[in-house]
């Protein structure tokens, strides 16, 4: 039997087999436009709504006129990822991140890949047939929300493996949203200039380890661990790969539906047609994202399929997002660390109320007095490398950093917010985030200069820590160690 995180399939039934509640299936006819709305009423949790549940796998099989079911919600629950993903740390920190390293395991070519059971090409081309859905009537039109494109570029040795939005143009055309800067934007580039074209593969309902391993940052992973051996060390087993049928790339072989083609010159605006010309789909901070122009486009020469196949999709604020770009981005942050005298990094988190990417909480246990004045640089750190981090919140190792009521014990009881702060004006804001936008300033304090981005020390000084033990734990270890 496949492991849960070599395949999407295998995840799902090991769900549905170890917590049945938490997989449903939805038969009653609904047009993809209301699809998006009907699982954040019923189903998610902050930020699509707020409400603090974990969200439940939920599959719609009458999604208009496509035969294939949509499922939504695979990831809406973190613990799902540490059952899935046996090399996934307990904690996340450089110590345990560079065990997880060790275990890189790069991927292996599958004799009969799954993902090639169909194959249509030429005239039978058509992304109208997938059940791509429309979050908002907002929105620019149907995006991909859980594909991930894969390229490799034989000139450079470099390789991509990552999530973008996409929307559906037509037929064989999709529009891709890259974060200038990141590995796929670079091969792109790389390769028009070379007066080429980059032929990629974009692979929908794939390997929940695939899924993880493709959002972490890239520049922090040795030159010789590629995403892809990566998602192997969290899998435990290496995943298969398998070639595509019309371009020189290659497919996750374990994919439900994987889209061959290749990015060229050509490009498009994200807001066409009738669409509002400024909006694209809900962001994962839970608010409306901005359409933008002259997107590359994508165009597609092949669409290959299991027999039967899930479409995966994953709505813009929805917990499951969360969760996937907060377990990526602790092992971003773990990576780039430096090494602090007197100070150890014990776990990191990224609380689903900023969306898994504005609010890291940082557990650290300190050996030495200089630790107490260590903070301030080493959250400088983070947020000069991860520009996504608004606020880091540093604790002490005894605070459940996943708890979020344990996080606010700890700000009330061991910090005083007027002293314990700190803030940097010179570090670029996030736009996405309404707060850090000059006009949010200018309202709030009468000027549009950037409000910058955070500390909190919710530690205990190195001198009192005897003074602060948490006193029903500090007396159950008292009884234990007389037992």
């Amino acid at each position: 039997m496949t492991a849960p995180g070599l395949s999407l399939r295998a995840a799902l039934a090991h769900l549905a087999a170890a917590h049945p509640h938490a997989v449903l299936t939805r038969t009653e006819p609904i047009v993809r436009e209301a699809v998006a709305a009907d699982f954040a009423e019923r189903y998610a949790g902050v930020p699509a709504v707020p409400e603090a549940r974990p969200e439940p796998a939920v599959r719609y099989t009458a999604v208009g006129d496509s035969p294939l079911p949509v499922l939504l919600g695979l990831y809406g629950d973190e613990a799902r990822l540490r059952d899935w993903l046996p090399g996934l740390p307990a904690r996340t920190a450089p110590d345990t991140v560079a065990q997880l390293l060790a275990a890189a395991a790069p991927p292996q070519r599958a004799p009969k890949p799954p993902c090639r059971q169909v194959v249509r090409t030429g005239d039978e081309v058509d992304l109208r047939l997938l059940p791509v859905l429309t979050a908002t009537p907002r929105d620019a039109g149907p995006y991909l929300t859980a594909a991930l494109v894969h390229a490799r570029d034989p000139h450079t040795g470099l390789s991509s493996l990552s999530s973008h939005r996409m929307l559906v143009l037509d037929r064989r055309r999709l529009t891709v949203w890259m974060v200038p800067g990141r590995q796929l934007e670079l091969m792109h580039r790389q390769a028009l200039e070379r007066g080429e074209r980059l032929p990629v593969t974009v692979n929908i309902g794939v390997p929940p380890a695939a899924m993880i391993a493709s959002a972490v940052n890239s520049r922090f992973l040795p030159p010789h661990v590629s995403k892809l051996a990566l998602a192997g060390a969290l899998a435990g087993a290496p995943l298969t790969t398998a070639p595509a049928a019309t371009q020189a790339a290659e497919a996750l072989a374990e994919a439900e539906i994987v889209l061959e083609g290749h990015l060229g010159e050509e490009s498009a605006d994200e807001a066409i047609g009738d669409a509002a010309p400024h909006l694209s789909l809900p962001e994962f901070l839970g608010y409306d994202g901005r359409a933008r122009a002259g997107l590359p486009v994508l165009t597609v020469t092949a669409v290959t399929t299991r027999q039967a196949p899930l479409y995966q999709a994953v709505l813009g604020p929805g917990r499951e997002q969360s969760h996937i770009l907060g377990t990526a981005g602790a092992l971003s942050v773990a990576l780039s660390l430096p090494a602090t005298p007197g100070l150890d990094v014990r776990d990191l988190h990224f609380s689903p109320a900023g969306g898994g990417m504005l609010l890291l909480a940082v557990a650290v246990r300190k050996h030495h007095p200089d630790a107490d004045r260590a903070l301030p640089p080493l959250a400088r750190h983070i947020l000069a490398r991860h520009p996504f981090v608004k606020t880091v919140l540093f604790t002490d190792d005894d605070v459940a950093i996943r708890c979020a009521e344990d996080l606010l014990w700890a700000v009330t009881t061991r910090s005083n917010l007027a002293r314990d702060c700190t803030a940097w004006t010179d570090l670029p804001p996030v736009p996405m985030d309404p707060s850090q936008t000059p006009a949010w300033a200018q309202a709030r304090h009468g000027t549009p200069d950037p409000p910058g981005r955070t500390a909190i020390d919710a530690t205990t000084p190195h001198a009192l820590r005897a003074h602060t033990a948490r006193s029903l734990a500090a007396h159950h270890a008292i009884s234990r160690g007389s037992q």
